[in-house]
């Protein structure tokens, strides 16, 4: 019997991943396999072509000159990153790609570069990083473990829907005690570490939006978590 397929698009692999986000594909593509699926990823870089099949899309962080490098192109496919967010595909876009999902990033020396807007959010750079363990609190997925590592502050506008509510940490910006974004089903965060292995909620919440989206129903397996659970009960513990 042939598996039903899932598609990962991993944005911009090359020049955004600097702080181990390439784990949070490795996550998806072996849990969604867990669950039964055969799992296709493609990497998206400037200038590839956008491919017509897309149930799940990653994109992580990245230096102020990624972030400038990959802009135009970002631009270019924002348009078919918007339908598929309105269609439902379900997303997970970490720091640079979470900041230029929003409006704007304007950075420490008044340097604009423009977002696809899909979250309304605008992120200013501060005068320091924001560093260290974090722990949030999620409504839909408990207690979200993390590392950030930022010096960009992301303010939400009205109506935006944070990812939790700061436990322990800075979160956006260190000030309202928000961390991260959601919109329909796209999740925007700063929490490296990668996120996925230490919060496979998330990770399986994708997963099940993305074939309730393809194929209209989802049956989970039962993936043993001891070792998430371990990792997560260490980073808790660690000191921030």
């Amino acid at each position: 019997m042939t598996k039903k397929r899932l598609t990962i698009l991993q944005l911009y692999p090359r020049d955004m991943n600097i702080y181990g986000d390439h784990g949070n594909m490795l996550v998806l593509k072996r849990r969604a396999q867990w669950h039964g699926f055969d799992v296709r990823v493609v990497e998206y870089n400037p200038g590839d072509t956008f491919p017509e099949t897309v149930d799940i899309v990653l994109g992580g962080g990245g230096q102020d000159s990624g972030q400038d490098k990959i802009q135009q192109d970002l631009l270019s496919i924002g348009p078919r990153l918007r339908k598929l967010a309105d269609d439902g595909v379900p997303m997970l876009v970490i720091c640079g790609l979470y900041q230029l999902f929003g409006t704007f990033f304007k950075t420490q020396d008044g340097h604009v570069i423009k977002g696809i807007g899909l979250f309304d959010i605008e992120t200013v750079a501060g005068p320091e990083r924001l560093i260290g363990n974090i722990v949030t609190k999620s409504d839909d997925f408990g207690d979200i473990v993390g590392y950030e590592n930022h010096s960009g502050q992301t303010f939400l506008r009205a109506g935006v829907a944070p990812l939790g509510t700061v436990i322990r940490g800075a979160g956006n910006n260190g000030q309202d005690e928000f961390e991260g974004a959601r919109h329909a089903n796209v999740i925007g965060s700063y929490l490296h570490g990668s996120l996925l292995p230490k919060n496979p909620a998330i990770a399986d919440w994708l997963i099940e939006r993305a074939a309730v989206n393809r194929y209209g129903t989802f049956t989970p397996a039962t993936p043993d978590d001891r070792f998430a659970k371990l990792a997560r009960e260490h980073a808790i513990k660690r000191p921030r």
